[in-house]
């Protein structure tokens, strides 16, 4: 879930980089839409991993800090979880 998260936020970055920034580029109503949908596609993968972050943290009484710690570590760089 974690690395969907991130790829996605990937997306939406590489969509700023193509366009411009917002601010200072008129985007297109086809950017614009591009844009918004990778971002919703981010938010909704990000607030997904929330929710099951936090379920575990309740369910294994852990402290959901450590919880997201330990998602996004392994996600992002699994060479250095212990199996």
């Amino acid at each position: 879930m974690q690395r969907a998260a991130d790829k996605a936020y990937t997306a939406v970055e590489q969509l700023q980089d193509q366009y411009g920034p917002p601010t200072q580029t008129e985007w297109t109503d086809e950017q614009r839409a591009s844009w918004e949908a990778a971002w919703q596609a981010w938010r909704d993968r990000a607030d997904d991993v929330q929710v099951a972050v936090t379920d575990h943290a309740k369910e294994q009484g852990t402290p959901r800090h450590q919880v997201e710690v330990d998602v996004k570590k392994a996600a992002r760089h699994p060479d250095l979880v212990a199996d």
